[in-house]
């Protein structure tokens, strides 16, 4: 019992930590991060920006970093994709997908719940 409770508390503790990482050579600031993933920054110089959600730890993405609830994440994107014919983020299963999916295209984008392997530009830790 006293193991269980143990990796109870370890898993907490690293669930605690999100990163944000993006393709190589794609440089963002911090305060860019909320623009990329809510549709309102969807370029950098000539290059298409594309985020990426992370299933097991969005939760915590968008309490953290967006600082809003997934119905109005939801919302949000619904409004957008009427107004302005742009679609949201696709969904990834994992930490491991989001990075493949990075990895493959130039502009991309997404959150992770450890630090990115060399070869991704980490914007930012949160």
């Amino acid at each position: 019992m006293f193991a269980l409770l143990l990796l109870g508390a370890s898993y907490a503790a690293a669930a605690e930590d999100l990163y944000v990482a993006c393709h190589a050579g794609v440089t963002l600031a911090p305060a860019d991060v909320r623009d990329v993933f809510l549709g309102e920054k969807q370029f950098l110089d000539a290059v298409r920006l594309t985020p990426v959600d992370n299933i097991v730890v969005q939760q915590a993405f968008l309490e953290k970093v967006l600082r809003m609830n997934d119905v109005k994440y939801a919302t949000t994107w619904a409004k957008k994709s009427f107004r302005d014919g742009v679609n949201p983020p696709p969904v990834m299963a994992n930490d491991a997908a989001v990075l493949d999916f990075i990895r493959r295209t130039p502009g991309g984008c997404g959150y992770l719940s450890s630090a990115p392997p060399a070869g991704f530009t980490v914007i930012g830790k949160y």
